[in-house]
């Protein structure tokens, strides 16, 4: 039996002590890369952490809610991990634009500011005299520049923060920053109020959120407005030296992945699952 770790926060083991007492009403809810799958350098290549599937499983079975939220489109997330064989999982992608759930998606159509933006990208990209290795990853629903592949990732990102925030200033985006990476997408759509809705429709209580990057700390904040709420939670970090900010603001931090996978299945363990 794998141990459950204890959060560092009273707040955060409250919200994990009313996860083992009524687990049939929570809701346990991770990011997908970086939280269930590896970083990679191409995104098409990442996949699930091996023993990920088997413990959401086992949880399929004993929580009343399993959901990932993630920046990818929910098919491919689901591709990517495998996760159609966790039985009733929900998989919300583009932060919430997308939902996959027993084999149905249902997606709407992209907001125009995005097609605005897939159109000036190239030319912005140039005239900032973008490193050589900086790639545009169409997500329909956002776009993200990445900078992991050029030979100072951390510097071609910045010089690159300033046009990318004015363009999406000046198309109503926003331009939100990760892990060697810069995001164009719609204001208002993130993973905390993704959380929040899914939260409000399976009526949850409590609510435990894992997520690794700068995108998984609106789903933190969400915790925290449940929490203030009545509703108990666990923001949980999959640590990593490119985000700190968000190790700093969660309840429990474990290593990465695979300390994701660990606690998962520490949680079914404690829950006899």
């Amino acid at each position: 039996m794998t141990d459950l770790p204890r959060s560092r926060t009273p707040e955060g083991q409250a919200g994990l002590d009313a996860l083992l007492a009524h687990p049939r009403r929570a809701l346990i809810a991770t990011d997908f890369d970086g939280t269930l799958a590896p970083i990679v350098a191409d995104p098409r290549s990442a996949r699930a952490h091996p023993g990920a599937v088997p413990a959401l499983t086992r949880l399929a079975g004993a929580v009343g809610t399993l959901a990932v939220i993630t920046g990818r489109p929910a098919a491919e997330a689901v591709a990517y991990g495998g996760l159609a064989a966790v039985p009733g999982i929900i998989v919300l992608g583009h932060y919430g634009w997308q939902r996959w759930q027993d084999g149905t998606l249902t997606t709407p159509d992209p907001p125009p500011e995005v097609q605005a933006a897939r159109e000036a990208l190239p030319g912005l990209l140039d005239r900032a005299g973008a490193a050589d290795g900086t790639w545009v990853e169409d997500k329909a629903y956002a776009l993200a520049v990445h900078t992991r592949r050029t030979a100072d990732p951390e510097a071609a990102l910045g010089a690159l923060r300033g046009p990318l925030g004015h363009l999406a200033a000046r198309l109503g985006l926003t331009a939100e920053p990760g892990r060697m990476v810069i995001e164009l997408r719609p204001p208002g759509v993130d993973k905390g109020t993704a959380l929040t809705a899914l939260t409000r429709e399976r009526a949850a209580d409590p609510v435990i959120f894992c997520g690794d990057d700068l995108g998984d700390l609106p789903a933190f904040a969400a915790i925290r407005a449940l929490r203030a709420e009545g509703i108990p939670g666990c923001a949980v970090a999959s640590a990593s030296a490119e985000s700190p900010r968000v190790a700093s603001t969660a309840d429990l931090v474990v290593d990465g992945p695979a300390g994701i996978v660990a606690l998962l299945t520490a949680i079914a363990d404690e829950l006899g699952a």
